[in-house]
């Protein structure tokens, strides 16, 4: 395994995030405001945030791969950035889900921040775990905690579940799950990274049934190191 993709370095940077001299509790990114507490992966650290925000049209020139007008359920949604813009250019119901309780309430701080508490509610979940079983979405999204950990690796706080996935739990959860989540014609989309296992992802998802297709490709600097971003479809296997 590269050095990109040693899950412990992963782990030491999100230690490292936590304690910061230079961690802000309100950061600007797209042109706004945003809340930051504590304990909640801290976007201004990484050019994930930004770089995700691109690939799915919410802030650039780029269309949008999603129903901007339409459903919109974030898995993973730290601070809320990503769910909250979606409001914010179009999307008329929007549910925000973060398996961190300091996330969902960074979620509901940042959404009443921006005057969408009508339209975005913040969920504490464990991927579709507290959602209703009849709920469906036209775009389920998750920016994904890509890097690999060991199967029997322990996180040790809520914050590394940002950054590491064990054994791939949660990402074979979300592949057989999210395509059942959508409504007719909607769209479940997984960003994930050149940083994490790729080969194994596809061996997940053919397991489960699904299909990944490349919508979209995106490289950018993290620090000095160059970082490719890949947006999947999942869709059922043929």
């Amino acid at each position: 395994m590269t050095d990109l993709k040693s899950y412990a370095r992963s782990l030491e940077r999100s230690r490292s995030a936590l304690t910061r001299e230079d961690r802000p509790d309100r950061f600007t990114m797209a042109g706004r405001e945003w809340d930051l507490l504590p304990g909640v992966f801290a976007p201004p650290f990484s050019a994930t945030t930004g770089t995700a925000m691109e690939i799915l049209g919410l802030v650039g020139a780029r269309e949008t791969p999603y129903r901007r007008y339409g459903s919109f359920l974030e898995i993973g949604a730290g601070t809320g950035i990503i769910a909250i813009t979606a409001a914010l250019a179009g999307s008329g119901r929007v549910v925000a889900s973060d398996i961190n309780p300091l996330a969902v309430e960074n979620t509901r701080l940042n959404a009443l921040r921006h005057g969408v508490t009508d339209r975005v509610s913040a969920v504490h979940s464990d991927l579709f775990s507290a959602l209703d079983g009849g709920e469906r979405f036209d775009t389920v999204y998750w920016h994904s905690n890509f890097v690999l950990a060991p199967t029997e690796y322990r996180y040790a706080s809520d914050h590394e579940r940002a950054y590491v996935d064990p054994g791939y739990r949660a990402h074979r959860g979300y592949l057989a799950e999210a395509p059942l989540r959508l409504t007719e014609g909607g769209c479940a989309l997984l960003q994930f990274s050149d940083r994490g296992d790729v080969e194994r992802l596809h061996a997940i998802a053919a397991d489960c049934g699904r299909e990944l297709l490349v919508r979209h490709r995106q490289d950018f600097l993290e620090g000095s190191e160059t970082i490719e971003h890949i947006l999947f479809e999942i869709r059922a296997a043929d």
